[in-house]
């Protein structure tokens, strides 16, 4: 499992590895487990409240990075920041 992004100090955006397809992340924290295919970016599960739109903008400006390192299965890279 590699973190990708923290968001608000409390969430973690997740790539785990050996996941079954398609390609996706997890929005883990407290209580929440959302899964968000990156072919497709329809997500699964309930976001925290008000979490939603800046999570998804950045999936959607990383979204060739994360496929990429989904489709790889192995995480080669750093963990990249929070912003």
């Amino acid at each position: 499992m590699a973190t990708k992004h923290r968001f608000r100090d409390k969430y973690r955006l997740e790539i785990r590895e050996d996941d079954s397809p398609p390609a996706h992340v997890h929005l883990v924290g407290g209580n929440f487990d959302v899964l968000i295919n990156l072919e497709n970016l329809n997500c699964t599960g309930t976001f925290p409240r008000g979490l939603r739109q800046e999570v998804m903008k950045w999936v959607t400006e990383n979204r060739n990075k994360l496929i990429e390192e989904w489709n790889s299965g192995i995480d080669e890279t750093p963990p990249l920041s929070s912003g």
